[in-house]
């Protein structure tokens, strides 16, 4: 028997600009699309210029989401991390760091992959998406 796919929807993480979903759960799988660093509330971007800020603030939206599947950060097994510049790879790496270690309980931190590219919106210094799955 197949399992249904579901959306994810939270108000603890930004709401999405354009025509997809937060998140999607199928199973015990959750993909959660890619975050910003969005304040959820005003749907405004912060820190401009702070990549150490904006990693950490969209790390909190995708903990949102993946907590709104009814999972936790700890069941996270794949980050996808782009970056506009690689000079922000060390910043990124040493904020992302301090958020993953600190919200990965069991000691097993997620796969990860870094991509140097171009964002929707030039304000955007850093955008993450992950990968889930849960018992």
């Amino acid at each position: 028997m197949s399992t249904a796919k579901s959306p994810i929807s939270t108000p603890h993480a930004p709401a999405p600009a354009h025509t997809f979903h937060q998140g999607v759960r199928k199973g015990p799988f959750v993909q959660v699309s890619g975050q910003g660093p969005v304040d959820p509330a005003t749907s405004e971007y912060l820190f401009p210029g702070d990549v150490a800020a904006q990693t950490t603030r969209t790390l909190e939206n995708v903990k949102a989401i993946v907590e709104g599947a009814g999972a936790t950060f700890d069941d996270v097994v794949m980050l996808r991390v782009y970056l506009t510049k690689r000079e922000d790879f060390p910043v990124m790496n040493d904020a992302y760091g301090a958020f993953v270690e600190a919200n990965c309980p069991g000691g097993v931190l997620p796969a990860r992959t870094t991509v140097f590219t171009g964002l929707p919106r030039e304000e955007m210094l850093v955008e993450i998406d992950a990968f889930a799955i849960t018992d």
